[in-house]
């Protein structure tokens, strides 16, 4: 065989090691994008392997955590599906009836590539369940492990042993047939004020839902397109999430080419209109995996209370605590001219433009705008405590209260006394109000994010990166043979061409010798 044919089969050897390489991070891609909701629309239970085992358990919001080893030649595991999905439907995707609970995932040990996994985990049969923390989970189980964390399931055979075996361990009472956001053991947010920390997650989904609002209804116009270059442009600089900061600055970049300033006075703008809310779509401001479609710290013991406006309200408390001074007014008319154009309740946004409108003097301290909000805030939920008492509306698992209450500010409260513009008949120790507010929608708001090592030394994290790019990593030894098989290559072509010539030549030559 020609040196020739050597360099060919060589470059299509490197040509296939390479693409099978950017192959699999779409396949890795494929496979976050099914953790959603399995990888079968009536599979709720999360799908893991041995390339994505750690990652997803490390990340999860759940407190627990289940993995089922199987094998799909079992047939006792083909029959214990439909127990295990009957479970993992109450605690996983996005119509959970308990969500941020329970992460139920399988494992399938038949495929070699979870073969390692497997043995981690000392499985000795099929189906084999394990329970613990989810961060426990990458470190394996072996039976002689008696101080571990994790335990295997000894009673889960049906769907109702599996989740009493669950109720026995959490204190719970869940059942079967529990429908959605009809949970009555949702605990108060006034007992713990540590629950602000898991409203992070409804910032992102608040804001994406926001987004998505805006397009549905076709909300960018002319009018409307520099109070939301102004509200991106806050988002970029002061929003709680680095990832919501990042896809609002995506979406701030490409705003003009996508909806330039002449884009009405065309007679093809409702197309034009068209072609960059499609774009737009595919933007994601707060990431691929964002909203999730349901909510953790604004969760409402009902379907239709909480839930969108609450999370749009913390939003605007972590951006009121996150700017300087210098910002303060800039943040206001940011805010109030958001609300006044893409808020979609009519009443609500304009019983919040009239708050707006009331202020006289523009800010200059960043703190007398936080306090602004908290007290409009408050003006809104002494409103609407009246209306949901008269018409029995409201939630009654967390009624409108005037914020923050004593048990979670006790500092915040002077005594009872003249009614002050914050609401009610409270007499409230303004200075230790703003403090509260910096800590709870400031610090605490991201400490989930902290506690479980999203963030590194620097505010950056590869978990909270979007994973979305095509491009091709190539190894240091790949590209060496890549380059050295193309310079081969090259020095070979330039000889065959010599080797052309000179033969043109010589039978040129040839020829005239013929004449």
């Amino acid at each position: 065989m020609s040196l020739v044919h050597w360099i060919l089969i060589l470059n299509l050897w490197i040509l296939k090691a390479t693409s099978l390489q950017a192959g699999s991070r779409v396949v890795l891609r494929e496979i976050g994008h099914n953790i959603v909701g399995g990888s079968d629309p009536k599979d709720y239970a999360v799908e893991l392997n041995a390339t994505n085992f750690d990652a997803v358990l490390k990340d999860t919001l759940a407190t627990y955590a289940i993995v089922e080893f199987f094998a799909h030649w079992c047939p006792a595991c083909r029959n214990y599906k439909h127990h295990y999905e009957n479970v993992a439907k109450l605690f996983n995707g996005p119509n959970a009836v308990h969500p941020g609970i329970v992460l139920m995932t399988r494992v399938d040990c038949a495929l070699k590539i979870n073969s390692k996994l497997c043995d981690k985990f000392s499985v000795s049969h099929y189906p084999m369940l394990f329970w613990g923390p989810p961060t426990k989970f990458p470190a394996g189980w072996s039976s002689n492990q008696a101080k571990s964390k994790l335990h295997v399931i000894d009673d889960g055979r049906t769907a109702e042993r599996l989740l009493n075996w669950i109720n026995k361990q959490i204190g719970s009472s869940y059942g079967l047939e529990d429908e959605k956001f009809e949970n009555e053991h949702l605990s108060s947010n006034i007992s713990d004020p540590g629950q602000i920390a898991r409203a992070v997650y409804d910032v992102e989904e608040a804001t994406a839902t926001a987004f998505d609002i805006i397009l549905e209804h076709k909300m960018i116009k002319s009018e409307t397109r520099a109070p939301l270059i102004k509200f991106l442009q806050l988002l970029v600089a002061h929003h709680p999430s680095r990832r919501c900061r990042k896809g609002s600055a995506e979406v701030l970049v490409n705003f003009d080419d996508l909806c330039p300033l002449d884009m009405w006075s065309s007679d093809k703008h409702d197309v034009d209109t068209s072609n960059m809310i499609g774009v737009l779509r595919n933007f994601h401001i707060c990431g691929k995996d964002v909203p999730r479609g349901y909510w953790m710290f604004c969760r409402g013991s009902k379907n239709d209370t909480r839930g969108f406006s609450c999370g749009l309200w913390v939003l605007m408390h972590s951006l009121s605590v996150r700017i300087e001074d210098g910002e303060s007014q800039t943040a206001f008319t940011s805010i109030c001219d958001f609300i006044h154009n893409f808020f979609i309740c009519q009443e609500c946004r304009q019983h919040f433009y009239e708050m707006c409108s009331s202020v006289k003097s523009p800010f200059t301290k960043a703190r007398d705008f936080a306090l602004w909000l908290w007290s409009a805030h408050n003006e809104v939920n002494e409103r609407l405590m009246k209306e949901e008492a008269s018409l029995k509306t409201g939630d009654p698992k967390f009624p409108k209260i005037i914020w923050p209450p004593k048990q979670l500010c006790p500092s915040c409260h002077h005594s009872q006394g003249p009614k002050d513009k914050g609401g009610s008949q409270i007499n409230w120790k303004r200075d230790e109000v703003f403090k509260f507010l910096i800590s709870c929608y400031g610090n605490t708001l991201v400490s989930l994010y902290k506690e479980k090592g999203l963030l590194g030394g620097d505010g950056t994290t590869d978990i909270l990166e979007d994973s979305s790019t095509d491009a091709v990593v190539v190894p240091v030894g790949a590209a060496l043979a890549i380059a050295l098989a193309s310079c081969a290559f090259g020095a070979l072509a330039c000889y065959w061409r010599s080797q052309q010539k000179n033969r043109k030549y010589y039978h040129q030559l040839h020829s005239l010798k013929n004449i």
